[in-house]
């Protein structure tokens, strides 16, 4: 695989890539939240890219750069690619609107969801392979495919007209609206969509700001940036499944390390509290990944009254069957769920007496585990206790130390997800 890092996005191809697109993506709605603009006293618009075909911005950079090889006949030992999701699915779609075989690596942790989804859009055209628990063993294992097999290796990111696919998205942005726009929030995977942003607004709106939004557990983009050379993470939380990237593109590093204004890391929880509120109150379904910029909003140290702002939101390809750990990690980043290991007497009625003396009217218990294994006089047991708010939380720790009950706190715990979901 070659990755030119002199080869950089020019608004002719830019355009180029728009006729491309043309017929085949949708023009998506920049629309002005109500809600969001009236919590911040700013113009709140969100651009909706979870209403693309594939339901992502993906298929813009996917399908500019597979028509194009397709276009100089160099697809005849077909594609390969590798994704946590997304990408894969703009792909697919590809490979089956053009006819052509694909091959797509996926991190074996993908939703099934978007499994579903990739097998959906390829048809016969495709064929998937789950390898490894991330997208850079994914990416490792695809490019070893390619070069084994001589299938053109289609990078989500690190590739130039992935990226000027991508920045048909700025374009479109800059079109839907005479507003100066005074900041865009921007989804931070490894940054071919941050680079496409950056390609257009640096030439055509300058005086924008640009915000990268990366979740905490993987913000690769700023680490890279405060180093001033790209750097790959030791280790990175998968869970944001869109946007976990141990290291960003070399060619999107170079594209955005002077371009961006801030770099903003969101906490996991954050985003699942976010994911909650705009199903609940804006009845809208998105995926980790795609709710990341208005995530940032409640994290940004500027204030933004009276400001333009863009986020784009840039995916919905959420699994159902990750709710209950959704709404987990949400609890959790609110200080509203707390999960204890704590010393029971081996006694009849030593739990009632723990409900009786440590609990709070409006505490409640919604996690117990315990087997009694011995006939030590005492045992442990994972409690999990819901507060009303999360200023209780200082009763109870002191109750529990001061009756002798407590043992353990496993909120900080690296493993809590695998022991509670």
């Amino acid at each position: 695989m070659k990755t030119n890092t002199l080869c950089y996005p020019s608004l002719d191809l830019i355009k180029k890539a728009q006729e491309t697109l043309k017929n085949i993506i949708e023009n998506t709605p920049l629309q002005q939240s109500l809600r969001l603009s009236k919590k911040y006293s700013a113009n709140i618009f969100l651009k909706r890219e979870d209403m693309q075909p594939v339901r992502s911005y993906k298929i813009r950079g996917a399908y500019n750069k597979i028509y194009s090889l397709y276009k100089e006949n160099k697809i005849q030992n077909g594609i390969v690619c590798a994704s946590a999701g997304n990408h894969a699915q703009g792909v697919a779609f590809a490979c089956n609107k053009l006819q052509i075989h694909g091959t797509i690596f996926m991190p074996v942790t993908t939703p099934k969801q978007k499994l579903e989804q990739v097998a959906m859009f390829g048809e016969n055209f495709v064929e998937i392979k789950l390898f490894a628990d991330t997208f850079d063993a994914s990416k490792n294992a695809a490019i070893e495919f390619s070069e084994n097999s001589g299938a053109e290796f289609i990078h989500p990111f690190d590739d130039v007209q992935i990226i000027e696919g991508q920045a048909t998205l700025a374009m479109e942005i800059l079109n839907q609206t005479d507003k100066k726009i005074d900041y865009i929030f921007v989804p931070v995977g490894g940054g071919g969509l941050l680079a496409g942003i950056v390609s257009v607004f640096s030439k055509l709106s300058p005086e924008t700001k640009i915000i990268a939004v990366e979740p905490k557990g993987a913000a690769s983009m700023k680490q890279s940036v405060e180093n001033g050379v790209n750097t790959k993470l030791d280790s990175i939380d998968s869970f944001v499944d869109g946007a976990a990237v141990q290291r960003v593109g070399d060619l999107t590093f170079d594209i955005c390390r002077n371009n961006i204004y801030k770099c903003v890391p969101v906490d996991e929880g954050k985003v699942c509290e976010t994911l909650l509120e705009v199903y609940n109150k804006d009845a809208m379904v998105l995926e980790p990944a795609g709710a990341l910029s208005i995530a940032a909003l409640d994290l940004f140290d500027e204030n933004l009254s009276g400001k333009n702002i863009v986020c784009i939101v840039s995916g919905s390809n959420n699994d159902i069957t990750r709710t209950e750990e959704i709404k987990e990690r949400a609890m959790l980043y609110k200080g509203l769920k707390h999960y204890f290991v704590v010393k029971f007497p081996q006694r009849p009625g030593s739990l009632k007496e723990f409900v009786l003396n440590v609990l709070s009217e409006t505490d409640d218990i919604t996690f117990f585990e315990y087997t009694k294994k011995n006939s030590r006089e005492t045992s442990s047991a994972i409690v999990g206790i819901e507060l009303a708010l999360p200023e209780h939380f200082n009763g109870l720790m002191e109750r529990m130390r001061n009756l002798g009950y407590f043992e353990f706190y496993l909120n900080d715990s690296q493993d809590i997800m695998n022991i509670i979901v």
